[in-house]
């Protein structure tokens, strides 16, 4: 048992486990390597900013264009101010020792733009050179152009990768800075390494946090993208639920009507033919298993506490009534009717009745107190709807925002079961129009 419990814990080959510090400094010099080394001089661009924010939406077209290039103007702009610097002397006029000092601080900023790693392993290679061509000897390592073009590089770098290049950043920069006293600057100069580290490290905190705050926005948005589909699925189910519901009552119907007629037809005939007897009897039988199938494959939509309605389902005979409420709503609302009014399959009377409701009650919700038109076209081969709203007036009502996006779902749905069209859309005067035409076979009606 002991040999076997020494074997297991003995890694292949016989080498001896790591200590956890050591694996801790191996995993930090592999993502140093990650980092910092690997195709640290890769060419990538800095991308153009959006322009489609709270502030620069406002902007004027033109003004737009040149705001995408806002992020470069400002990097060349801190080079620029760093290489004046540079290339100034204490008593405020031009560098007598030339401009190699000013070209060794404004290469690494620009260098940002195109190969972001390499800029910084750039400028902490040019930062020992401009100390050297620089006029001002009393700072070290550090002089005041490549102060500041090293804290600009260190914070756009920052920003155009992740906060753990960052971190290296800086760490590797108070090497270069105790290093170079060290050996160079000790009792000489006066060094400005905790100086510049301070401020870096107050940079690229503001730099994570912004990083950290992008992350999350984009979780939010990933996630209220996610809660959006899924509310719209759950609507969509929803709604086709209610649309099973009100059907099956319909075809119930239907198919109760057939089973009826089929039992009574047989007495109202003077001595049947056994075969007519045993005709309506296989019709009446058919009837009866359909509508026990409908009703236990159909009844598992229902919820608990759905009782079905004592009266058929509303047609668009009885829109009537219907608009009477809306305009007790405060809804002002007229029915026009063109073409001749012939009765339709109850489906498609059910589906027109719900879709004319539907659309009058967002208007409700989101004009109040506006006036509303509803168009029926008896048209050759189906149906036409046409409800329009106006905008709402200037008043004191309150628009609701309940159920936003819920309606449309439910009328597209129904509309699409009945293999009709749908458009919706605002009109040119701040209203809401609903179109909709359900097609409806000549036989189909006849029948």
């Amino acid at each position: 048992m002991t040999e076997t419990t020494q074997t297991q814990l003995t890694p292949p080959g016989g080498a001896k486990p790591r200590r956890p510090e050591i694996r801790l400094d191996v995993d930090a010099l592999r993502g140093l390597r990650q980092d910092l080394l690997h195709d640290a001089f890769a060419y990538r661009p800095l991308p153009r900013m959006r322009v489609d924010g709270p502030l620069t939406r406002r902007l004027p077209e033109g003004v737009r264009v040149y705001a995408a290039w806002a992020p470069h103007a400002v990097t060349v702009g801190c080079g620029l101010f760093a290489m004046a610097v540079a290339t100034t002397s204490e008593d405020g006029g031009p560098a007598t020792r030339s401009l190699v000092p000013g070209f060794l601080v404004l290469l690494p900023v620009l260098l940002t733009l195109v190969r972001p790693v390499g800029a910084f392993w750039f400028s902490l290679a040019a930062t020992p050179f401009a100390a050297v061509f620089s006029h001002s000897w009393g700072d070290w390592p550090w002089p005041p152009g490549a102060f500041l073009s090293h804290l600009v590089v260190l914070t756009v770098v920052a920003l155009r990768t992740r906060p753990r290049t960052a971190a290296w950043m800086w760490v590797l920069t108070a090497l270069y800075g105790m290093a170079a006293e060290t050996l160079f600057g000790a009792g000489h100069y006066e060094t400005d390494s905790v100086p510049l580290l301070f401020l870096a490290a107050l940079a690229l905190l503001a730099v994570t946090v912004l990083h950290i705050r992008r992350a999350a926005e984009r979780e939010v948005t990933a996630q209220q993208s996610v809660t959006a589909h899924e509310r719209s699925k759950r609507t969509l189910l929803e709604e086709r639920t209610t649309i099973a519901r009100e059907l099956h009552d319909v075809v119930a119907h239907h198919m109760s009507v057939v089973a009826i007629q089929a039992e009574a037809a047989p007495y109202r005939v003077e001595n049947p033919p056994p075969e007519l007897e045993q005709a309506f009897v296989t019709i009446r039988e058919n009837a009866v298993a359909a509508l026990t199938e409908l009703r236990r494959v159909l009844g598992v939509v229902r919820a608990e506490d759905y009782e079905a309605p004592d009266a058929p389902q509303p047609t668009l005979a009885d829109l009537g009534a219907l608009l009477a409420n809306v305009r007790d709503a405060g809804l002002s609302v007229e029915k026009v009717v063109t073409g001749a009014v012939r009765e339709l399959p109850q489906g498609v009377e059910l589906s027109a009745y719900r879709i004319v409701q539907e659309a009058l009650s967002n208007a409700l919700r989101h004009a109040p107190g506006a006036t509303a038109r509803v168009e029926i076209g008896y048209v050759l081969g189906g149906l036409g709807l046409r409800i329009v709203n106006g905008p709402a007036p200037a008043t004191n009502l309150v628009k609701s925002t309940h159920g936003a996006g819920h309606g449309i779902t439910g009328m597209r749905e129904r509309v699409t079961m009945l293999d009709g069209e749908m458009t919706t859309g605002e009109t040119d005067d701040g209203g809401y129009e609903v179109t909709v035409f359900l097609p409806v076979p000549v036989a189909e009606e006849s029948g």
